[in-house]
């Protein structure tokens, strides 16, 4: 409890304990010893100089439990020893009460703020669906402690320590590298480094107290650090700092959790594409194919408005999309001339062949089986597995169609050469409504154009 909380139970007590024993009382309340004795001589002065009659007849110290808060002078008119003794017990008993007190009600609003910040920031952090928003969340939640008006989270991005999250005077500089304001031969991997650069930044006016709480996972590796920094002289509590702590690592432990995810997505994407490019070297015609289609499909689907869980989905579907030609014969799948009806059948079998194979991989998500199972179905009706018209054809697998028939057109085969860009633009304008979805054509045509590609489109 400051110095001005002190003052306030004082403001209480003195106006009682003057109408009950008739004393002239001067109380003050100080933030340390140090400060009371500075103060010591002034007060006195200032009892001497005022109306207050009579000497100085008691003075008593005030502390709870061993901590010195503060002293009262008594001015006594008339007033025998044993009951300014009395007097003096009445003071320390009612301050204590009152302080006491106090006590109690700053602790219970420090708590409520503190169960506040906990509930809402761990909703937040349930809600989160990336390393980002975690960051944002738990930001959030430390600065609903109301601890201090500039909070910062500093983290290692691109191999220098950036602003990721911030609140107050921190803000502009989120997102912006730290670099040194001078020649440092420190590590730049040191904490105070880092803070010291963040610090800078603010007013002087504005980082008077300031506070960095390491933020690490589980495993106690380094991920960041929190920084607060507030224009007040007064510092820190203790009780700050534990409830700070804990925070930080619950960030720490959420941030490490997302960490691990995402090494796991990685790998997992990887394994997808790897096995997309094996698939690919059995097809050896095809070379690079599977690259090209991954990228336009993206594009698309990006320029359709796909969510990023559909993107993935589309992505994931791509690489896997020819898995079932792994059990098409080497006779019928590197023929170089046109297949008989029945080497026709058995080709085109290679869409369900592949959408059994992944159907037990249950992190797979359905856009993606889609796009393997029908991305030769046609916008009549025409197409193959299971002769799908228009809108009935899954999203993912009208996207692929179109990126896939251009990519077979433009690359040069053993049975073809290569298609000129503008020709194969014209056939896709011809199929729409047809073999494609037309409007997903004109996106298409639309985004080769934007991104510099018009002039394929001036016939």
């Amino acid at each position: 409890m400051g110095s001005a909380t002190l003052s306030a139970v004082l403001a209480q007590v003195l106006p009682l304990l003057t109408a009950l024993l008739a004393v002239g009382v001067l109380g003050y309340a100080a933030a340390d010893a140090n400060q009371a004795l500075m103060a010591a001589a002034a007060v006195l002065l200032a009892a001497l100089t005022t109306s207050l009659s009579g000497p100085i007849r008691w003075a008593a110290l005030l502390a709870y439990p061993v901590a010195f808060l503060g002293y009262i002078l008594l001015f006594p008119e008339q007033l025998a020893a044993e009951d300014l003794l009395t007097a003096t017990l009445v003071l320390a008993g009612l301050f204590l009460i009152i302080y006491r007190e106090q006590l109690n009600i700053s602790d219970l609003r420090w708590q409520r703020r503190t169960v506040h910040a906990l509930r809402s920031g761990s909703e937040r952090l349930a809600q989160a669906q990336t390393a980002q928003q975690v960051t944002e969340a738990g930001v959030e939640m430390i600065y609903e402690l109301g601890l201090a008006p500039n909070l910062a989270y500093l983290a290692y991005r691109g191999g220098s320590p950036q602003i990721l999250a911030a609140r107050g005077a921190f803000v502009p500089f989120t997102g912006q590298p730290i670099f040194p304001s001078h020649n440092d031969s420190r590590s730049v991997q040191a904490d105070h480094w880092v803070v010291e650069e963040a610090l800078v930044r603010l007013p002087r006016s504005e980082r008077t107290r300031f506070l960095a709480v390491p933020v690490n996972n589980r495993d106690t590796q380094h991920l960041g650090t929190i920084l607060l920094a507030r224009p007040s002289n007064a510092d820190f509590h203790p009780d700050n700092m534990g409830v700070l702590q804990s925070f930080a690592r619950l960030l720490g432990a959420q941030l490490g959790q997302f960490a691990a995810i995402d090494e796991l997505r990685e790998a997992r994407d990887l394994s997808l594409k790897a096995l997309g490019g094996t698939l690919e070297q059995r097809d050896d015609e095809t070379g690079g194919h599977t690259g090209r289609v991954v990228d336009l499909s993206l594009r698309l689907g990006r320029a359709l408005g796909f969510s990023e869980a559909k993107l993935t989905a589309l992505r994931w579907g791509a690489y896997l999309h020819d898995l079932g030609k792994i059990a098409i014969p080497d006779a019928i799948l590197h023929k170089p001339g046109l297949l008989t009806p029945s080497e026709r059948k058995v080709m085109e079998s290679h869409t369900k062949v592949g959408y059994d194979l992944l159907q037990n991989l249950h992190f797979l998500p359905t856009e993606t089986l889609d796009l393997v199972r029908y991305h030769h179905e046609k916008w009549n009706g025409s197409g193959y597995p299971a002769g799908l018209r228009g809108y009935d054809i899954p999203e993912t697998a009208r996207v692929f169609s179109i990126v896939d028939v251009y990519d077979a057109l433009t690359s040069e085969r053993p049975y073809k050469e290569a298609w000129s860009q503008q020709r194969a633009l014209r056939e896709l304008q011809d199929q729409a409504g047809k073999h494609f979805d037309p409007h997903y054509v004109d996106v298409f045509l639309r985004m080769l154009q934007e991104e510099g590609d018009g002039g394929l489109l001036q016939q």
